[in-house]
């Protein structure tokens, strides 16, 4: 599925134990650094069962405190989920 958005914040929640897939979010943004505002996203994808998370083409920042990973200055991403693999993939502009 295809989204426009200006920023994304990837994470993992907490999963069963043991387990070597777990639940995992995309937020979406209207804003670059998310993270530094306080800002609501504009939307949340929610997946279960996720072994990997793929990206392809992106500048990413690591959140050390939050174990997410930020992606800023995007005109949009595409996501497609096959088994317990995600890709995420779109353009992102040069900051």
């Amino acid at each position: 599925m295809k989204y426009k958005t200006k920023s994304i914040i990837v994470g993992r929640k907490k999963g069963e134990e043991g387990s070597d897939t777990k639940p995992c979010f995309i937020a979406l943004f209207d804003v670059n650094d998310p993270h530094k505002k306080n800002v609501v996203p504009k939307e949340i994808i929610e997946y279960d069962k996720v072994h990997k998370i793929i990206l392809k083409g992106f500048n990413v920042n690591y959140l050390l405190p939050g174990n997410d990973l930020v992606i800023n200055d995007l005109e949009f991403i595409k996501v497609v989920k096959e088994g317990p693999h995600i890709t995420i993939e779109g353009k992102q502009t040069s900051a």
